[in-house]
């Protein structure tokens, strides 16, 4: 395990390296980002957003939390959203979720953990909406087939979102999309749920187009 000053001598020679290959390199990143990606990912530390897609820093902005959960009143990840969307322009939304996911696995137990109970209970609603199919597998099995549903869910949640639909209002570019890693194999699984205009969204969850032209700062 690292201690705090191997952290430190760690990221020195880094720097090192990245201005030995490259000497523009952190002049360069620091003038601007401009990704085309928003990665919406969980916080588990083995699911490192951009060695995982092999992006340099600036090419992928990131937000994480357990069980990468997309709730409809959580500032935090509404305004990362709101950024990467309105400010950023990024043209990619990535929901991505890893099999083995600790947060579903505890969402499906009976342990108790504390505050995160609270955070992960969405995906208990989920487990019964499809309660029947899942009976029909092994516990292990369950946890990684929830962890493809909660990921489907939250494209959805996006989806559903009036910051997402202002941009589709004015046309811009945007598809939300839908992955899943594994832990035990290194690769991205596409779950095959991109959407990428508002003609795709149920229509009981369209906003007027008009009244989504209203200030972006509003929820």
């Amino acid at each position: 395990m690292c201690d705090i000053d191997q952290l430190f001598k760690q990221n020195r020679e880094w720097a090192a390296q990245i201005s030995a290959q490259d000497p523009d390199f952190f002049h360069r990143l620091s003038q601007q980002q401009n990704p085309d990606f928003f990665w919406i990912g969980c916080s588990d530390s083995r699911v490192p957003a951009n060695q995982i897609t092999g992006l340099e820093p600036g090419e992928v902005f990131v937000h994480r939390n357990v069980a990468n959960i997309v709730h409809h009143n959580d500032m935090n990840v509404l305004s990362s959203l709101q950024f990467a969307v309105d400010v950023l322009k990024v043209e990619h939304v990535m929901i991505v979720g890893h099999y083995d996911c600790g947060g579903v696995r505890s969402a499906l137990s009976n342990s108790q953990y504390g505050l995160v109970d609270y955070w992960i209970n969405s995906i208990r609603d989920l487990y019964l909406l499809h309660q029947k199919s899942l009976e029909k597998m092994d516990f292990d099995d369950q946890v990684d087939r929830m962890c493809e549903l909660n990921v489907m869910a939250q494209v959805a949640n996006v989806c559903r979102n009036k910051i997402v639909q202002r941009a589709w209002a004015r046309d811009q570019k945007l598809s939300i999309h839908g992955f899943c890693y594994g832990l035990k194999d290194g690769l991205l699984k596409n779950l095959d749920v991109s959407v990428s205009s508002v003609e795709e969204v149920p229509a009981v969850y369209r906003f007027d187009p008009v009244l989504s032209q209203a200030s972006p700062t509003e929820d």
